[in-house]
């Protein structure tokens, strides 16, 4: 995973009307955590932390006044509605460090003929990764699964270096066979037969 390059600056008022303020600037305000040190209060442009923040898990090189910190993205709180930013918790990683994160499952394949369902059990699958390797995705085939197989998240091919953060026996994926299609009502055949 590339890093994305930020410029970051401390802020040092606090509470809910400066972080107004700091939206009404269009910048995001953030927190840093991590390591033991003291919290630090950022603000971030909000049309480039939006943009970075389209890859899950990204790794930001934050430029906070002449100083570089290496972050990744713990919680990010967006607007209900128009989903803009409203403030994101940042945990400062370093090279050769692991974190707990959750990464996207895409499937790839088909089922096996018939019209099953596929249940996607977790979203996303809890993995530990080196903090400059975190995958973007990790990938499941589907392939001829038919209605009740599963795919355990022992299952799933890790990139090197990670590993599950989660039970080898949870249930990642599972296929559910298709409902069948409830009979159209007899009263209302009937009529339809006897108008015709």
């Amino acid at each position: 995973m590339a890093e994305v390059k930020l410029s970051a600056e401390l802020r040092t008022d606090f509470g809910k009307g400066a972080a107004r303020r700091t939206r009404r600037e269009n910048k995001v305000p953030a927190v840093i955590y991590g390591h033991g040190a003291e919290p630090q209060h950022i603000a971030i442009d909000s049309h480039a932390l939006m943009m970075a923040l389209k890859t899950p898990n990204a790794l930001l090189r934050l430029d906070i006044d002449g100083k570089s910190e290496l972050v990744i993205p713990k919680a990010v709180q967006r607007e209900a509605i128009r989903r803009f930013l409203v403030h994101v918790d940042f945990l400062a990683v370093k090279k050769g460090e692991k974190v707990s994160v959750e990464v996207p499952i895409v499937t790839e394949g088909d089922l096996a003929p018939g019209g099953n369902l596929l249940e996607h059990v977790l979203n996303a699958l809890p993995i530990e990764a080196e903090a400059t390797h975190i995958p973007e995705s990790v990938t499941v085939s589907i392939a001829g699964l038919d209605a009740g197989a599963s795919v355990l998240a022992k299952d799933v091919t890790l990139p090197s270096g990670a590993s599950l953060a989660v039970e080898d026996e949870a249930v990642v994926l599972q296929v559910v066979a298709a409902q069948a299609e409830a009979p159209a009502e007899e009263g209302a055949e009937g009529e339809e037969a006897a108008e015709a």
